[in-house]
């Protein structure tokens, strides 16, 4: 099935926020925090800007709580009188002019008495402690199974190690936009976001206004891989206030470099191991300690740190694991959500970590791995017993033989060996995703979709999950166009927008096609039954007949259908002692990456990379690749590029001129093999693929750097500079 909304983008009619059309509007701008930390002492306004044509809005015009609702309510609408990061916002301006709307944010003069910030989240500030007592920490978790201390310390080989990761930058295609208006009384919000009820939950919340008199309307979004979950809840609230204030409609949309400087991104993080083994490879002890950094307010950083650390101990059996997770305040930016969502900086740790133990008792890599990896009827460091039927053997063996992995590690012996000025090697990843909100958060959720007959017999999917790129309308109609024997033409999805939707959950977490894709079929089976129909005879024409006929027998009555969440039998999960079944379903994957490193300017490129994955059943080909050779991309450009540069706790590199990433030029080919073994709780089989391509690739590129230049790199970026301080 082709890509329901391909064309429109293709040839640009596609109408993302700035290209809706307005009339008799302002432009918003915001005005933000010149120092990290510190009480403010003034606001200034500056000469040459006519302020009574200017909207300003501050703190004291919120109608509701100064703070955005999300997991803690801890974060400002707008600073009032304190701020705890660079670039926090404190006050809002607008014009009918964009380029009168900047100048006047930029005429406000923001008098700040510092304070003296924290920036190291690597260390606890116990003499200078920001907000949450003397140790900073935000939010500890513990995942503890068997008796760790006694299989250390009868271990015969203990090998520790320590590794770290840098943040990282969406830098999805368009930035962070937002239109408000008054509809009557009626306040509507439109923009380029991921979670239209986050959105709404937060305007609820702090504008005192019910779901009658708000409406939030999912509108086209270029890209969002985590950064727009729930940072759109503040623009949304800005332009809003904005709105009320002017009696006009704002639109505000962030140019690159203060979207670059002034929005989340993903949690820096450092890794420490402490393994013991047998000589002969066999895990006995994993105790790993995680500290991330969460900047100046919590934003999604519990839930980051809660999939951080349920992935920390890879797709490894081991019977004595204790994990210990942080995250830490800081003056920083708030970091937030971002695709992988703490996983993929665990992994890299492990990955690496697995290498270095691999080298440390004298074995093959690849051999350490195949004796560990995690087989049905083991369980994982929650205690979830894993029964899914997955060969995860054979996901690495298929790797191997994709990649000619041995061949090629003979292959560059003697390259290696020949070569002055250049360096290969192989490295490979094994690692695992869970599909879905950890725990009982899908329980919680209470996820419902409905499905919807039109009078003239077409099928309408109402949800209010949003396409961002992903494919994601385009499966959800080839899921109820297969369910109800209907040509995809005849399924329509419709806008996701909160008057008219059901909550279907947030499109995070790897859940959309997995969880609301089986919702889609449920109720899609549920629309059968209620016209009387059965899965074989309420299929193809005779069911738009049958919803023609409804329509022209109930006239003006609604037809639909609802399904909402319920969780697969079996799955049971304690939040308090953190053990049980984590997710109801993990994908597996094992990525190889081939590199080639020149001596000279010390600059690695990576030559070819072999990605093979277990996710049940895959929906489809096309997209399915898509999204694992995006993921890839993205994760080589974390691996050896991306590196954001920090001054007072704010990006200074905010623009894409040095702020690098990958172009086509710097990526291999991405070769993507899928091996399926459906899952019962997914529609078709399917299980949750978004995230799980972020795992593998810095591990896996990192890995094979170590093999080229037989050193030890534990850092990533592992840029060129960091690189030949290992020389």
């Amino acid at each position: 099935m082709q890509r329901r909304e391909g064309l429109a983008k293709l040839t640009g009619q596609e109408r993302y926020v700035d290209d809706l059309p307005l009339e008799d509007f302002l432009w918003g701008m915001t005005v933000r925090s010149p120092a990290p930390r510190g009480r403010v002492t003034a606001v200034r306004f500056g000469k040459g800007v006519d302020w009574s044509q200017v909207v300003v809005v501050d703190a004291k015009d919120l109608p509701g709580p100064n703070v955005v609702k999300l997991i803690e309510e801890d974060q400002p609408v707008l600073a009032a009188g304190y701020v705890r990061h660079m670039h926090e916002p404190i006050l809002l301006v607008a014009h009918r002019s964009r380029d009168e709307a900047r100048r006047a944010a930029m005429a406000v003069e923001i008098v700040v008495e510092p304070e003296t910030p924290v920036f190291d989240f690597r260390v606890t500030p116990v003499t200078n402690q920001i907000q949450y007592g003397a140790d900073n920490v935000l939010k500890r978790l513990k995942i503890e199974k068997g008796d760790v201390a006694t299989a250390l310390k009868d271990a015969p080989v203990v090998v520790e190690g320590t590794y770290e990761t840098g943040a990282q930058e969406h830098v999805y295609l368009e930035n962070q936009s937002m239109i408000a208006w008054l509809d009557g009384d009626v306040l509507t919000v439109t923009g380029s976001l991921q979670c239209p009820y986050y959105v709404l939950a937060a305007l609820k919340h702090t504008l005192a206004r019910d779901e009658s008199r708000l409406r939030v309307i999912h509108a086209p979004t270029g890209g969002g891989f985590g950064g727009k979950e729930e940072y759109p809840s503040h623009l949304a609230l800005h332009a809003s206030l904005l709105a009320l204030k002017a009696g006009k409609p704002v639109k505000m949309i962030y140019d690159r470099s203060e979207d670059m400087a002034a929005t989340t991104k993903r949690h820096p993080s450092l890794v420490h191991h402490r393994t013991g083994i047998t000589k002969d490879g066999r895990l006995l002890a994993q105790e790993i300690d995680v500290v991330m950094d969460g900047g100046a307010y919590v934003t999604l950083s519990p839930g980051v740190l809660s999939r951080g650390i349920i992935h920390a101990a890879g797709p490894y059996a081991c019977d004595n694991v204790r994990i210990d997770g942080r995250v830490m305040f800081t003056n920083a930016v708030p970091f937030g959500a971002f695709r992988g969502f703490g996983a993929p900086q665990t992994h890299f740790a492990n990955e690496r970590h697995m290498d270095v133990v691999a080298r440390a008792i004298g074995m093959d890599p690849v051999e350490l791995r195949q004796r560990n990896i995690i087989r049905d009827g083991q369980s994982t460091a929650t205690g979830q017993v894993i029964r899914d039927g997955t060969d995860r053997g054979a996901v690495i063996d298929r790797a191997l033989e994709m990649s000619r992995y041995r061949v090629k590690e003979r292959e560059h012996t003697a390259f290696n060996a020949s070569n002055d000025h250049t360096r290969r090697g192989m490295g490979i990843a094994v690692f695992h995703h869970g599909a879905g909100f950890t725990g009982s958060g899908e329980v919680y959720l209470k996820s419902c979709v409905r499905v919807a007959g039109l009078p003239d017999g077409r099928v309408e999917i109402q949800t209010a999950n949003t396409e961002m790129g992903q494919g994601a309308f385009t499966i959800f109609i080839q899921i109820a166009a297969e369910c109800l024997g209907l040509d995809p033409a005849d399924v329509v999805v419709a806008p996701a927008d909160t008057s008219k939707v059901p909550n279907s959950g947030p499109t995070v977490a790897s859940r959309t096609s997995m969880v609301v894709g089986r919702l889609i079929e449920r109720a899609c089976g549920a629309l059968q039954k209620r016209l009387g129909t059965t899965e074989r005879t309420g299929r193809g024409s005779a069911l738009k007949d049958a919803i023609v006929e409804w329509h022209r027998t109930h006239a003006g009555q609604a037809l639909g259908a609802e399904a909402e969440y319920e969780p697969p039998p079996g799955v049971a999960w304690d939040d308090k002692t953190y053990r049980g079944d984590a997710y109801a379903a993990f994908a597996w994957g094992a990525y190889v990456a081939e590199v080639e490193v020149d001596l000279r300017t010390f600059t690695p490129r990576v030559l070819d990379f072999v990605a093979v994955q277990e996710i049940g059943k895959v929906l489809n080909d096309t997209l399915a690749r898509g999204q694992v050779q995006g993921g890839v991309a993205q994760g080589i450009g974390w691996a050896l590029m991306e590196e954001c540069r920090w001054k007072d706790g704010g990006m200074i590199n905010n623009q894409l001129t040095n702020y690098v990433i990958p172009t086509s030029d710097d990526l291999p080919p991405i070769r993507v093999e899928f091996l399926e073994n459906p899952f019962s709780g997914g529609p078709q089989g399917a299980k949750g693929l978004g995230e799980l391509p972020l795992d593998g690739p810095a591990p896996a590129v990192v890995n094979a750097i170590a093999a080229a230049m037989n050193n030890d790199p534990r850092v990533i970026p592992l840029t060129p500079e960091r690189l030949m301080a290992l020389a």
